[in-house]
């Protein structure tokens, strides 16, 4: 996926061998990836102009939204979403290979939040005792294991990972359901698409409503504006606006294209209910290589 001749830059959450790391690598083979260690830094990259692209992931299907990224997006950044992809998830139990006769007695397991979430049951029956460490992404715990080979502390993480910094994959697919998928987002500053090739070529877009105050059966209202179009929605939640409890935006996923007429007459109307919309534009859905 390459615009003319010029390599694109693209951030992804790192370091290399992470989740996202082999979600963009899928996504851009030709073109130049650089590692950030936050969400946050991936986003504010594009922002900046520093990078063309990022990818940062948005939700799995064990541990639900990564809510810093749809927070950092409608409370800090003006991006817009060119195309999303949805990656298969495997965690792995993994230790220093000086440690691989002694990983039963682990002292401490790193990982990011979400993995280690996704791997609850196991850690609970397993290693209940053992402190369980944050750390900024899979592949960054990965990192941390390989440069401390006294240390008996194992991570969690995917098969790259392991590859990448030499570790022994001790215990294989720990995470506690078998259909663990990531969605990961492709953000730009410009309102633009990636490509329909190797899409699944449905228009999918996403929008970030607030509701005006004080309104009874304002949900209702804006959610009838959808129903009556028969405008197909996959996906609404709700985040705090951080402005006072009770108080939230929600965001929706419609598959439909926002320069479709239903779609146009939808945004009129849910301004004339008085709702502040903020489109994250339209885009399709890719499935990476395993």
């Amino acid at each position: 996926m390459r615009n003319g001749e010029r390599h694109q830059r693209i951030a992804y959450l790192g370091p290399e061998a992470s989740f996202t790391y082999l979600a963009t690598k899928s996504l851009f083979p030709n073109e130049e990836l650089e590692a950030f260690s936050t969400i946050p830094e991936c986003i504010e990259a594009v922002s900046e102009e520093k990078v063309d692209l990022a990818v940062v992931p948005l939700e799995n299907t064990i541990e639900g939204t990564v809510t810093l990224t749809i927070d950092y997006l409608y409370h800090e950044a003006d991006l817009y979403i060119v195309g999303d992809c949805l990656s298969k998830i495997q965690q792995h139990l993994m230790v220093h290979k000086n440690q691989k006769d002694n990983w039963q007695s682990i002292e401490e397991i790193y990982s990011h939040p979400h993995a280690l979430a996704q791997c609850h049951k196991y850690l609970y029956y397993r290693f209940s005792s053992v402190p369980l460490q944050r750390y900024s992404s899979t592949s960054a715990a990965a990192k941390l294991v390989s440069e401390n080979p006294d240390r008996c502390i194992a991570a969690i993480g995917n098969v790259s990972s392991a590859e990448k910094y030499d570790l022994e994959i001790v215990q294989k697919n720990i995470h506690d359901f078998q259909f663990n998928h990531t969605r990961f987002l492709v953000l730009s500053k410009s309102n633009t698409r990636l490509p329909v090739d190797h899409s699944e070529g449905k228009a999918k877009t996403t929008l970030m409503i607030t509701l005006p105050v004080n309104v009874s059966g304002a949900l209702h209202q804006v959610l009838s504006v959808f129903a009556w179009r028969k405008l197909d929605l996959s996906k609404i939640e709700s985040r705090p606006l951080k402005t006072g409890l009770g108080e939230y935006f929600f965001i929706m996923d419609v598959h439909a294209d926002e320069n479709g007429a239903m779609m146009k007459g939808a945004m009129e109307e849910l301004a004339a209910l008085g709702c502040n919309v903020k489109s994250l534009g339209t885009y399709y859905t890719f499935l990476t290589r395993e």
